[in-house]
C-alpha cells in the first residue's frame, strides 16, 4: 500500500496560485505527511488536443488515480468572475466516476485562492471550490482564528481558506501572513487526513 498523501491540486495563470500551493505542501510535509503537487492543463476550443501530456515546466498533471487515491485534498484556483477558473471546473466535471462510487467520501478538504484586487471575489471562488468537494462527501475544513494571520492579514486569507492578493500587475509577492495561513491550512488538512486515515486509502 502506498503512504498517505494529501494532494495538493491547483491551476496557476500567471504563478501566483502555484507559489501558494507550494507553500501549501511545506505546510502538509511539515506535519508529516506527504504531498503531492499536481495541476491541470490549460482549456482552449480544441480543449485537451494541443496540450502536451506532460507539462514543460512544474507540477504533472492530475489523473483520476491522484485523486481517488489520495487522503486528503487541498484545492486552489486564481479567481475567474468569483469563481474558480475554467481548467480546474473542466478536471473537477471529469471526476464523476468517484463520485458514482463514494472514492473521496469522508476525506478532509480545503481550498485556496489567488486573485489581483483585494476585493475581487476571494471568498466566493472558495465557495466554488467547496461545492463539488461538498458534493463528493468530503469533510471541508478551513481555516480557524487560532491563526493569527488571519486576524493581522492585510491581503489574502479568510476562514474558508488562504488567500493572496496578488496585485494589479501580479507582482505582490505573498505576504508574511498568507505564507502563514497557506502553511496552516496545509498542516491542518494533513492532520485531519491522518487522523481519519482508517477511511483514506
Amino acid at each position: 500500500m502506498d503512504a498517505p498523501y494529501v494532494l495538493v491540486l491547483y491551476y496557476s495563470r500567471h504563478g501566483k496560485t502555484a507559489e501558494m500551493a507550494q507553500q501549501i505542501a511545506r505546510g502538509v510535509e511539515a506535519s508529516g505527511m506527504e504531498a503531492r503537487l499536481r495541476t491541470v492543463p490549460e482549456v482552449s476550443p480544441d480543449t485537451q488536443a494541443s496540450q502536451p501530456e506532460v507539462p514543460a515546466d512544474g507540477a504533472v498533471y492530475c489523473t483520476l488515480d491522484d485523486l481517488k487515491s489520495c487522503s486528503g485534498l487541498i484545492l486552489g484556483s486564481p479567481t475567474r468572475f468569483g469563481n474558480m477558473a475554467a481548467p480546474l471546473k473542466y478536471f473537477i466535471d471529469s471526476t464523476s466516476a468517484l463520485w458514482l462510487t463514494g472514492a473521496l467520501i469522508d476525506k478532509p478538504a480545503g481550498a485556496f485562492t489567488s486573485t489581483s484586487s483585494l476585493h475581487g471575489g476571494h471568498e466566493s471562488t472558495l465557495m466554488t471550490m467547496m461545492l463539488p468537494l461538498l458534493h463528493h462527501g468530503m469533510i471541508y475544513a478551513g481555516i480557524p482564528y487560532s491563526e493569527g494571520g488571519l486576524i493581522n492579514t492585510t491581503g489574502g486569507g479568510s476562514p474558508y481558506g488562504a488567500g493572496h492578493h496578488s496585485g494589479q500587475n501580479g507582482d505582490k509577492p505573498l505576504s508574511k501572513d498568507e505564507i502563514a495561513l497557506c502553511r496552516a491550512q496545509g498542516g491542518r488538512i494533513a492532520s485531519l487526513a491522518a487522523k481519519l486515515g482508517d477511511k483514506t486509502c
